[in-house]
């Protein structure tokens, strides 16, 4: 494997989840027990709709075994940091997406392993290899959970320091991220885009069906819609990012990683549109299209 792919990957996950850390307190783990509704609504689509969700889409689609498989890590990686701009943009309750996210980040230590290693036993895409085993979960906790616990650490012990360079490592870790995939999509430029027809369809279909759950899930169970909104994109927006990494640097598989750099390239234009559809509903009931800035 590249440099790109065992080092320049990893950090450029790891300065993103700091910088996840350096917003969060214990308070935003607290608040989930203020809206305990939302928040249950919220993790039930999250860990058992969408897994079944991309389960029956993989199976409906006939996917190869190892795009199949990638598919299903997409579907266990949680909330991306992402999902927080847009609930901002698109009249979300930001404070539910950060504490979501935090907590989504804490639970998926423990289930993205899970999922990936039921995916693995089931389509078999490498034969004779096994799945993430105890030392590599240490990996997924390493990669997700260790940089968010030093930058609340910092956090806590200097919140004015923390505030400061929130923005700063907001703006290196987009501009590290878009780097990194710039040079990983040119290094598999090919495998990409032999893949690319195959994937795009049923990655545009689970991140709208992603979105839709989000929201109407929670509606029918009488969330009110700003928490809603936020469900939404914290369901349909996943931690491309995260799935890459897992892909790459700890199961050693460039394919595997492919299902989510295709999502992560639509996605953006998918939970926009799905945004504005947000808007115009609002324009109904109140008269108003300005976007929440």
């Amino acid at each position: 494997m590249s440099a790109l792919t065992t080092i320049a990957l990893p950090v450029a996950l790891g300065i993103i989840m700091l910088g996840l850390g350096l917003s969060l307190t214990v308070g935003d783990f607290a608040r989930v027990l203020r809206h305990p509704r939302a928040v249950f609504i919220a993790l039930l689509c999250q860990l058992l709709i969408l897994p079944a969700l991309c389960f029956g889409l993989v199976l409906l689609f006939n996917l190869p075994p190892v795009l199949a498989v990638g598919m299903m890590m997409l579907a266990a990686s949680p909330g991306g940091t992402t999902a927080n701009l847009y609930s901002h943009l698109f009249r979300g309750d930001v404070a539910l997406n950060i504490s979501l996210t935090a907590v989504n980040s804490v639970i998926a230590v423990i289930t993205l392993p899970v999922i990936t290693n039921l995916s693995i036993a089931y389509f078999d895409p490498f034969e004779d290899r096994l799945g993430l085993q105890w030392s590599k979960a240490l990996e997924v906790f390493a990669i997700v959970l260790l940089p968010v616990i030093i930058g609340m650490i910092i956090r806590r012990v200097s919140a004015g320091f923390a505030t400061k360079m929130d923005k700063p490592v907001r703006i290196a870790s987009v501009l590290i991220l878009v780097i990194v995939i710039a040079g990983a999509v040119a290094q598999n430029w090919k495998l990409l885009i032999d893949n690319f027809g195959t994937l795009a369809l049923i990655t545009v279909l689970f991140c709208v069906l992603s979105l839709t759950v989000g929201y109407v899930v929670p509606r029918l169970a009488k969330v009110d819609r700003k928490q809603s909104v936020a469900a939404s994109f914290e369901i349909g927006i996943h931690n491309a990012t995260l799935a890459i990494v897992i892909a790459q640097s700890v199961l050693g598989s460039v394919e595997l990683s492919l299902p989510a750099a295709v999502y992560g390239v639509l996605m953006f234009f998918i939970a926009f549109g799905f945004g504005f559809g947000f808007l115009i509903r609002d324009r109904e009931g109140t008269g108003s299209t300005s976007v929440a800035v």
